[in-house]
């Protein structure tokens, strides 16, 4: 976590300083919010449904887990998925970039690479979000598409807007940037069809975004699999000698998540925190012999060079009931009336 990030969310007194440009960010949020609302901005519809998965505060919050629960549970129910991601850190020579397990990360970025091998569904990258679900829709023939990490971006049309809220970290103190976390103001969460508490809603009060239907998730580890062979392993047991040191690198919104995610399966280990998204190199890595575990985001960055102390832990979203429930509703609204 970086130092404004620690202030964001231990309230530091200091930030009050950022008032004034608090004040600006938000009236051009407001004023790009109202062009695309008034036409000024267009805003292109797909012929399909649109589900975008956003977070209103910067950093990690569980989103792409979420996006490939979703891609599975369509798939499963006769859909034909597609993802729509901007790509964030990766440089393509052209776009759109179709995206596919063997894509360089460099020319993807993390995410969506991440995606395309966990899902198998297709991936397409473009800062023009609408050009990357043209694409998907003229070249993949997909009926229905997932944006990750697109509530922002309003040049594409959605048909559904849910929102993921890291439980017990929420929104620190509740301000926009730079005084805060936030990308919009609070009251945008009215607007959005539902909340996703990832771990629940204990930074939430009542009064935030009321009416909104709100439900749980949680990310839990699925499956320990080795970085180079691919050889998977189940997560109760670590595959790896825990009488060697044991390093845990993470490059992710919140790296903490993962490290107490290992306390909690009984592995002794360093931390080793890396800025979202971070480019990483063998440099990187602590020296051998010691054991390397890392998030599935990371990894892909990391398979060039890793060698056979890397491992990887896998984890994989898990809604209530009650949000499969609303989410299976909501798409049956969208069924064509031939399937």
């Amino acid at each position: 976590m970086t130092p404004i990030e620690r202030a964001w969310y231990r309230g530091a007194r200091w930030l009050s300083l950022l008032g004034p440009l608090e004040a600006l960010y938000r009236r051009m949020v407001t004023r790009r919010r109202e062009a695309y609302r008034s036409g000024r901005r267009e805003v292109w519809q797909p012929s399909v449904p649109v589900v975008v998965v956003g977070n209103l505060s910067v950093g990690g919050t569980g989103k792409s887990p979420l996006v490939a629960w979703l891609v599975r549970w369509l798939e499963a129910d006769g859909w034909r998925p597609g993802i729509v991601s901007r790509g964030y850190g990766g440089r393509a020579g052209a776009y759109p970039l179709s995206v596919s397990s063997e894509t360089p990360v460099v020319q993807s970025g993390d995410e969506p690479l991440m995606l395309a091998q966990q899902t198998g569904a297709p991936v397409a990258v473009d800062p023009d979000r609408p050009q990357a679900a043209r694409w998907l829709l003229e070249h993949a023939r997909c009926d229905i598409l997932i944006a990750d990490d697109g509530l922002q971006h309003y040049a594409l049309g959605r048909a559904l807007e849910l929102v993921v809220i890291d439980g017990k970290r929420g929104f620190g103190n509740r301000h926009c940037l730079p005084r805060g976390p936030l990308r919009e103001p609070l009251e945008r969460l009215t607007e959005v069809d539902a909340l996703i508490g990832n771990g629940g809603f204990q930074s939430l009060s009542a009064a935030d975004a009321k009416g909104v239907p709100r439900f749980t998730m949680t990310i839990s580890p699925k499956v320990w699999r080795h970085l180079s062979s691919g050889a998977r392993y189940p997560v109760d047991s670590a595959p790896f000698a825990l009488d060697t040191p044991v390093a845990a690198v993470a490059g992710i919104g919140h790296p903490q998540r993962f490290f107490t995610t290992l306390d909690a399966l009984g592995i002794p280990h360093t931390e080793h925190a890396f800025g979202d998204h971070h480019s990483f190199s063998a440099t990187d890595l602590p020296a051998a012999p010691t054991i390397v575990v890392m998030t599935a985001k990371d990894a892909v960055k990391c398979a060039g060079f890793a060698d056979d102390r890397c491992w990887v832990l896998d984890v994989e979203a898990s809604p209530e009931a009650a949000f499969v429930d609303w989410w299976r509703a909501r798409v049956e609204q969208w069924r064509p009336r031939s399937q």
